[in-house]
């Protein structure tokens, strides 16, 4: 496989489609040789659930079949793709190519697993969608690129995306997960505004891409976040444990991960007698993956020495299953029995070319010696000509680069230059303070180097296909070393390093618990504290008796920054990482839903209110009693009776349920709900108002707080007629009193309900807590006297 070098993406997605709403995916990437297969019922006409796996993915290419097989009101996945995705390249595949029976019995061959271990017997029974979809993957990948999968070396996973938490496209977006909102605005400089990037200090590509996947879909298991978070532990205590794992995880290669490529697939010609420059480039990508895995196998003898004192369950773990298996030991001995142990991984283009030349020991193969002795006279030609062209037209500053495209060239500082280049300098080009130019005669020698750099290459491969065939009985292992070096990156590299950057106790561990309360104490907001040293702290409490919780207060005093800040929490803590608060207890979320600030999209013909209502809808048909729900100004963006109306009607929907709502609103009335759900809690950003101005405190309190008129003093700030000012301040004092005379009424109607709820909530808190018997039959006692009295 040739590199695909950088974060750029490797994945190669299969996309079909049935008259039932059912989709089925195949997602395979290059980077890692994986398969990942999802199947579900499209519940929405826009296609969110399958544009939340494609932003999930970010393929490069995109297999689709020819007839559009549209459930009715829905677009169809080919149309799909030509709209929201016309940068990523589509390829129409003959219908027949999506065969799921053959799909079935190609991951029967491919997976690195036993079918069995992959309940594939059930599994093609139902979803057969998605094995039609990996048929078209892997038949492209293998006709395209050239290739076959090699047996047993794929990682394949069914129905991936149900052991995470689910986020929208459009939730991302809002979140401020990968990309900040507003990006054209800030500018390159204010990346760091995403949370992505403000935790992307890993080291390696494959760090950086599992980063990535697990913020946009965090984990839903307990055991696996609580393992995270005991290494973070023990990472955060053990400064030692911290530096020595820095320091080990830097001797790997940032491209460790991609090694892997080159020992699952198998080129459909390795034979000398096709000598040409592809299959000296493919030759050369080889012999480059079988240094990089020979310098990071050299490297894992001081990871395993860092290791091997590690107390927590997961770094142990690493140690038992990598350092302590001696298959690499095998492999490394193989490889030492075939490379020159003096070859070492290089980045830089014409040592990396001569390493790979000489990568194989002298003696092995005679042809390989004689193309090595016409590499190394042309190299040293090259070096002699530009040493005559500094001797004769009296040039000491001329330096002699080299690139992969173009080979040697000659570089001289412009300043250096007095009048015209002698005439044999060809191709003379500006760059940057140097001249760039060549000459018929290095052009020449380049040519000869090339080509015997090439022969070198497919000699090389020659030589080493024994060990390739061997070093791919052990493929699995490698697929394992990789899986760990990512995830070591990722722990050490950008979760302990975030923290440890910070001051002391500014990030703490949080505390799951299957059914409790979700209480974050002096919560911050992890990008934007960062930017802002006097952010201010809020906290939130949510449990099964309060499940909705109402936050009002004026424009600009911090209601959609609470909104995304208790959001971008649950997701670091989901998936294994500390955060910025002095305490958290969290119930597991297994979908996060935000219904955000919105604007006409004029490319799908939906004005602001439709868009709302389109997000609001699926926000609904997806929602369940474990989900949470970010609401932030529903129903503005039309009549005011008819949002205030949809606006109420969606509260009540979502308080039947069990799900954590938080909403935002300028609504004054929808603060009545309080007086009839027992299970509403209603807040406010405290606002002092001073000589007609608004004092931003930036601090959530209990209750409602009207801000008496404050959208007048705006208005009349914004310069409105004084008539007008006060004409618009006698209706709204007879609209609020109509208001809290009938709100009182509702509160003493609804008190006794609202009491019995108070006792439930601190029974489920007494439920959670870790206090001793004593304790808590006092608190009990307490309780008891306050019911009585009438006192919660």
């Amino acid at each position: 496989m040739e590199d695909d070098g950088g974060e750029r993406s490797s994945y190669v997605i299969g996309l079909i489609e049935n008259r039932a709403k059912e989709v089925g995916v195949a997602a395979f990437d290059l980077r890692s040789a994986s398969l990942h297969l999802s199947q579900y019922i499209e519940t929405s006409s826009s296609y969110q659930n399958t544009k939340t796996l494609l932003h999930f993915y970010d393929p490069m290419v995109i297999l689709v079949p020819p007839n559009k097989l549209a459930p009715d009101g829905m677009v169809g996945v080919s149309v799909l793709v030509d709209k929201f995705y016309v940068t990523v390249k589509k390829v129409v595949m003959a219908r027949g190519c999506f065969d799921d029976t053959k799909g079935a019995v190609l991951i029967k061959n491919l997976a690195a697993k036993e079918p069995s271990a992959l309940g594939l017997e059930t599994y093609y029974k139902q979803y057969y969608l998605c094995l039609a979809a990996a048929a078209a993957s892997i038949k492209w990948i293998e006709a395209e690129k050239g290739v076959i999968v090699t047996n047993h070396s794929l990682t394949v996973t069914f129905n991936g995306s149900s052991d995470h938490v689910s986020i929208d496209a459009t939730s991302v977006q809002n979140l401020e997960i990968i990309e900040p909102l507003h990006s054209n605005l800030w500018g390159t400089s204010n990346k760091k505004r995403s949370l992505f990037h403000m935790l992307k200090t890993t080291k390696t590509i494959g760090g950086s891409r599992l980063l990535r996947a697990n913020l946009l879909q965090p984990l839903k298991d307990i055991e696996t976040i609580n393992a995270r978070l005991d290494c973070l532990d023990e990472l955060m205590s053990n400064e030692q444990l911290f530096f020595g794992l820095s320091q080990a995880l830097r001797k790997f290669p940032k491209e460790t991960d991609r090694v892997l490529c080159h020992f699952c697939f198998k080129q459909k010609k390795v034979t000398n007698e096709v000598l040409g420059a592809d299959n000296a480039k493919k030759s050369q990508s080889l012999i480059s993956s079988i240094i990089l895995l020979k310098t990071s196998l050299e490297a894992l003898p001081l990871l395993s020495k860092v290791l091997k004192e590690a107390k927590n369950f997961l770094l142990a773990n690493i140690y038992n299953s990598v350092c302590e298996n001696e298959k690499f030991a095998t492999i490394r001995r193989r490889i030492g029995e075939v490379i020159d142990e003096d070859v070492l991984h290089a980045r830089v283009p014409f040592i990396a070319r001569t390493q790979q030349c000489f990568a194989v020991k002298a003696g092995i193969d005679g042809l390989l010696d004689i193309a090595r002795r016409t590499f190394c006279d042309t190299s040293e030609a090259i070096h002699n000509l530009a040493n005559k062209y500094r001797e004769e037209y009296k040039l000491p500053n001329l330096k002699l680069p080299f690139n992969n495209r173009q080979g040697f060239y000659l570089s001289i500082p412009r300043k250096d230059v007095q009048g015209k280049l002698p005439s044999k300098f060809i191709q003379v080009l500006k760059h940057g303070n140097n001249i760039r130019f060549s000459t018929l005669e290095l052009a020449s020698l380049n040519v000869r180097n090339k080509s015997a750099a090439g022969e070198c290459y497919i000699r090389t491969e020659i030589c080493l296909e024994g060990l390739v065939d061997a070093i791919r009985e052990d493929v699995s292992m490698l697929t394992l070393l990789a899986e760990v070096l990512c995830l070591l990156d990722m722990m050490v590299n950008s979760f302990a390093h975030t923290i440890s950057s910070k001051p002391v106790d500014r990030y703490t561990r949080p505390n799951f618990t299957e059914s409790g309360p979700m209480a974050i104490e002096a919560a911050r907001h992890p990008i934007l504290e960062s930017i802002h040293n006097d952010f201010v702290a809020n906290s939130i409490f949510l449990s099964e008796a309060s499940n909705m919780i109402i936050v009002m207060g004026p424009n600009m005093s911090g209601k959609s920054t609470y909104l995304q800040q208790m959001c971008l929490l649950v997701i670091l803590a989901q998936i294994g990482c500390y955060v910025p608060a002095q305490f958290s207890t969290l119930r597991v979320v297994d979908r996060i839903f935000t219904r955000m600030g919105t604007e006409d999209s004029l490319e799908s013909n939906s004005s602001t209110f439709m868009t709302e209502m389109k997000e609001t809808a699926f926000v609904m048909q997806n929602v369940s009693h474990r989900s949470l729900v970010v609401v932030d100004e529903l129903g503005r963006a039309t009549s005011s009776s008819d949002g205030f109306a949809i606006a109420w009607s969606c509260c009540e929907y979502l308080l039947s349920l069990k799900a954590y709502t938080i909403f935002s609103t300028h609504m004054d009335g929808l603060s009545e709900l309080v007086t009839i759900y027992p299970n509403v809690k209603v807040l406010h950003f405290h606002v002092d108002i001073r000589n007609n101005r608004l004092d931003f405190k930036f601090q959530l309190k209990d209750g409602i707080r009207h801000v008496p008129h404050y959208g007048l003093l705006l208005a009349e700030v914004a310069g409105l007629p004084s008539s007008v000012i006060e004409t618009a301040r006698n209706i709204t004092s007879r609209i609020l009193e109509k208001e809290e005379r009938r709100m009182e009424i509702n509160y003493l109607q609804y008190h006794p309900i609202r009491m019995a709820y108070n006792v439930a909530q601190r029974l489920i808190c007494l439920k959670h807590s870790s206090h001793d018997e004593d304790s808590i039959r006092e608190a009990l006692q307490n309780l008891k006297e306050g019911y009585i009295n009438g006192r919660l």
